[in-house]
């Protein structure tokens, strides 16, 4: 068995779906079922032996030392974290608790669960920490991209809470002998992505006849990676990655904001056209957010060379599977939208100027 911490998120829930496709390993799934959080992307398994779930936080010890002693698994896959930038910037405190004391937590549970083990058992036991792109900072227009060894310069609370995980998971393998892998993934994209991000946003905002938010002039540059590549990739550090490691996930997908929204109200132009007219007409450009990074880029060569990993997807091909996924999945998009979340839109968008045109 593994355990997953945060598999009923966005990218955990594509990676545990991922997993029990692919194997009949059972999955221990910890989640606490934040804004974030949704047992919804799960309901396939409903009734599958395989899949445990288990509502908790990561912060709680006691429930975590319960967890590793009576299913003692063989790995852990840590993806439960606060993810959003924006939300870091409105209120940092979330995101020290979680992704700093909750990865603190599990590193402490998992150790003293990894000691008790016999050699054998001991010696193939993992810690995956799953972590981004943004705990580089940001890159200049003619940069090279991020590899593995690119000294950590965070620049939201964001990126600086998980790069101080970053830090623990290291140190606890420096010190502590804990076996651990770290990954750094590029901007993910896909189905199940909550519609408080970009490409999700912009096709509830056009579905609903709402403006497209873009900050500033739109030319941040992301690399964009579709999330069951990065699940892919997951599985293939953990069964073969060199301990102690970092490797860095990333799409070869880098592309403007603005491209991105370009591509998205195309699409949607085709698939499900406005009478009212083309989808950019809804293109709102905003006040940028504070330390917006401009430039993020993976050089994911080093997973290719040692372990022979590179995405199936362009990004002309997942997204289109994308926008496909929202339309197709109307529901899941209705249900995710609460209250709460209408309530953070207005919150995040409402007090910035706002234009048809670029700044």
């Amino acid at each position: 068995m593994i355990l997953v911490t945060g598999g009923a998120g966005f990218i955990g829930a594509n990676f545990v779906l991922d997993w029990l496709s692919h194997s009949s390993e059972p999955v221990l799934n910890l989640d606490a079922l934040t804004y974030a959080g949704n047992r919804e992307n799960l309901r396939s398994l409903d009734g599958d032996a395989r899949h445990v779930f288990v509502h908790g936080d990561i912060t709680d010890r006691a429930l975590l030392d319960s967890l590793f002693a009576i299913h003692r698994p063989r790995a852990v896959v840590h993806f439960a974290a606060e993810s959003h930038v924006d939300r870091s910037i409105h209120g940092p405190g979330a995101f020290i608790h979680t992704n700093v004391q909750g990865t603190f937590s599990l590193l402490e549970a998992a150790r003293g669960f990894w000691l008790t083990l016999p050699d054998a058992e001991k010696s193939q036991f993992r810690f995956h920490h799953v972590s981004t792109d943004e705990v580089y900072g940001s890159l200049g227009p003619n940069d090279p991209p991020f590899t593995e060894t690119n000294l950590y310069e965070p620049n939201s609370p964001y990126s600086a809470s998980k790069a101080a995980s970053d830090h623990l998971v290291r140190a606890w393998h420096h010190t502590y002998g804990l076996p651990v892998l770290t990954t750094n993934c590029s901007n993910n994209y896909g189905p199940f992505h909550f519609p408080e991000k970009l490409i999700p946003l912009l096709i509830v905002n056009a579905l609903a006849g709402k403006p497209l938010p873009v900050y500033g002039d739109g030319r941040q540059v992301r690399d964009w990676l579709y999330v069951k590549d990065h699940c892919a990739a997951i599985r293939v550090v953990l069964e073969g990655g060199r301990v102690g490691e970092t490797y860095n996930i990333g799409g070869w997908n880098e592309q403007p904001n603005i491209d991105i929204v370009h591509t998205v109200c195309a699409l949607l132009d085709e698939m499900r056209p406005d009478a009212a007219g083309p989808y950019r007409r809804l293109i709102t450009h905003v006040t940028d957010r504070p330390g917006h990074d401009r430039r993020y880029a993976i050089d994911a060569r080093k997973l290719e060379r040692e372990l022979g990993w590179k995405p199936a997807e362009t990004f002309e091909t997942g997204i289109r599977q994308t926008v496909r996924w929202y339309l197709e999945n109307t529901d899941w998009v209705a249900r995710v939208q609460s209250g709460a979340y209408r309530e953070w839109v207005d919150a995040n968008y409402s007090a910035r100027n706002a234009s048809n045109t670029p700044p």
